[in-house]
């Protein structure tokens, strides 16, 4: 049985997934000045939507490119942030 101290470390060690997580959705924010937040909340859904994008491509491409699920990234967040507003900005 463990006791409460060994599942808090293991519960904790978690965290770095998290932060790094974090940082990534950061990638795909707008910047912005706007005080208003439900401009502010629009473009971390928006991000955090992309994001979720970006990993599921990532993982699909893992997996039919080479059946290896490697940590490092097949499409990196540039390149799936340029696909993605290549798809919503309308070439002149």
């Amino acid at each position: 049985m463990m006791n409460a101290s060994n599942v808090s470390l293991t519960e904790y060690g978690y965290r770095r997934e998290i932060e790094s997580g974090y940082r990534s959705i950061k990638r795909f924010m707008a910047v912005t000045t706007s005080k208003n937040y439900r401009v502010r909340l629009f473009y971390f859904v928006f991000a955090v939507l992309l994001y979720n994008i970006w990993r599921l491509t990532d993982l699909l491409l893992k997996a039919g490119v080479d059946g290896e699920m490697d940590y490092a990234p097949v499409l990196t967040a540039g390149e799936c942030a340029e696909l993605v507003a290549s798809v919503l900005i309308p070439p002149d």
